[in-house]
C-alpha cells in the first residue's frame, strides 16, 4: 500500500509503531547507488547515522503478516477525504486503550460510531489520512 505524504520518514515511523513492524533499512542500497553514480548525494539523507532515500520510506513486517507500507514525498498536501483507508482490527475491550496509544503517537480521534454493531473509531494519522479501528 502506497501513501503520498509530506514527510515519508515520519509517516514510516508512525505506522511502524501502529502495527509493531519495522522501518526498512535502505542504508546499503543507498550507499551503493550513490557510489555508483546512479543516485545523487542530494537524493540521500542520513537518519540515525544511516543513509536513506530522501523522498521515500517503507515499513514491513518481518513475519510477513502485516502489509508493506510505502511512503513517497509529494509536493501537494492532502486536499480531500481518502478514497482508500486502512482498517485496523482490535478486540472490542482493547479499543479505548488503543485509541489512547495511537493518539500518543500523533494520531487524531475524529469520531466514534457505536450504532451499527461493534464500535468503530475513525482516526487520522499525523498527516491527516483517515483510518479506522474496528
Amino acid at each position: 500500500m502506497a501513501f503520498d505524504c509530506a514527510d515519508p520518514h515520519a509517516q514510516a515511523r508512525f505506522w511502524a509503531q501502529v502495527f509493531g513492524t519495522v522501518v526498512e533499512d535502505h542504508h546499503d542500497l543507498v550507499e551503493q547507488l550513490v557510489a555508483a553514480g546512479r543516485m545523487s548525494a542530494e537524493e540521500r539523507i542520513v537518519l540515525d547515522r544511516r543513509s536513506a532515500f530522501r523522498d521515500v520510506a517503507a515499513v514491513r513486517d518481518p513475519s510477513g503478516v502485516e502489509p508493506r507500507l510505502f511512503f513517497q514525498r509529494v509536493p501537494e498536501g492532502k486536499s480531500a477525504k481518502n478514497r482508500c483507508h486502512v482498517d485496523i482490527h482490535v478486540d472490542e475491550a482493547d479499543k479505548p486503550a488503543e485509541v489512547e496509544r495511537l493518539m500518543a503517537l500523533g494520531a487524531r480521534h475524529l469520531e466514534t460510531h457505536a450504532d451499527r454493531g461493534p464500535t468503530v473509531y475513525v482516526m487520522q494519522d499525523p498527516e491527516g489520512n483517515e483510518f479506522c479501528l474496528h
